[in-house]
């Protein structure tokens, strides 16, 4: 497979790197090599390359956040969308979006074009692709509040485009595939004024500069909100806030945020998650879930 990987590598623009250094591409700063990382020039060679793959195990990683990557690495491929997933314009009346576009980024575009209910994407730390397939959201909005309808890649190279309403979207999920890869997204545009979206996201910074260790390395929200519970609460309450080992800790800031304090090991941040879905479920008989996305061997 990975004389296919070489030939490749020769053919397309697309870069092909072998035993790559992944963790300072995540935002925990941790964690081991990918076997293959390859980072995608535009959507013709996304196609070649998933046709190439032949049950290579594969994953797609946005910005690195909500992302830990194990310290012996992953034995497969790591695919970043590069820069030909970076449209953003407005087209016949709806946002048009790459999946490789920053959150953050569709927030300030929409404000510049008075486009309001965009706002909530200031304060999500990932990209559009993985805004569609976990259906992020915030302070009270999530991304099918204005979604229309999505472009992806199958595991069998297949180009599809689907609606939103069939994409089964409710907290942190929906029902597309890990090997989907979502390479575009249409928005619904609802004009505002502009100086109410301009005090709504500084609102938004505002309250996450507050409650959420913004200069940390920490890859956001660590485990989804049960039903009826805030993740963070449960937490507080089993007497996690601050628990660490090595260098991993649970912020005091906000007890649903794991930091990297210094030089942890991915295993430790792991090791940590998994204490604490052990003492919160002893004290609660509620289970956690990941949010963030735990890869590798």
């Amino acid at each position: 497979m990975l004389e296919k990987f070489n030939r490749l590598s020769k053919q397309l623009k697309s870069k092909i790197l072998f035993n790559h250094e992944m963790g300072h591409l995540t935002w925990f700063k941790t964690g081991g090599k990918a076997k293959v990382f390859i980072i995608v020039e535009n959507e013709n060679e996304l196609e070649i390359l998933i046709n190439n793959l032949d049950g290579y195990d594969y994953f797609i990683m946005g910005v690195g956040s909500n992302l830990l990557i194990r310290d012996k690495g992953y034995n497969g491929a790591i695919i970043k969308l590069g820069k030909g997933f970076n449209e953003l314009k407005i087209e016949e009346g709806f946002i048009q979006v790459g999946s490789s576009i920053l959150d953050i980024n569709l927030s300030k575009f929409a404000k510049n074009n008075s486009i309001k209910n965009f706002e909530f994407f200031s304060g999500i730390p990932g990209t559009i692709g993985g805004a569609v397939k976990m259906n992020s959201g915030c302070f009270g909005f999530e991304t099918k509040d204005v979604l229309k309808k999505i472009k992806f890649i199958d595991i069998k190279g297949n180009k599809n485009e689907i609606n939103a309403d069939k994409l089964d979207l409710k907290y942190r999920s929906s029902n597309l595939n890990d090997t989907d890869i979502v390479t575009s997204a249409k928005f619904r545009i609802t004009y505002g004024e502009i100086q109410l979206i301009k005090d709504k996201i500084n609102l938004i910074k505002l309250e996450r500069e507050k409650k959420q260790p913004l200069k940390q390395k920490t890859s956001g929200s660590t485990f989804k909100n049960p039903p009826n519970h805030f993740a963070a609460e449960l937490i507080d309450k089993a007497g996690c806030r601050g628990l660490e080992i090595g260098d991993a800790a649970v912020s005091l800031k906000h007890a649903n945020f794991l930091i990297n304090k210094g030089r942890a090991t991915a295993g430790e941040i792991e090791q940590l998650g998994k204490k604490i879905i052990d003492k919160v479920f002893d004290k609660f008989n509620i289970l956690l879930d990941w949010e963030i996305k735990v890869v590798g061997d």
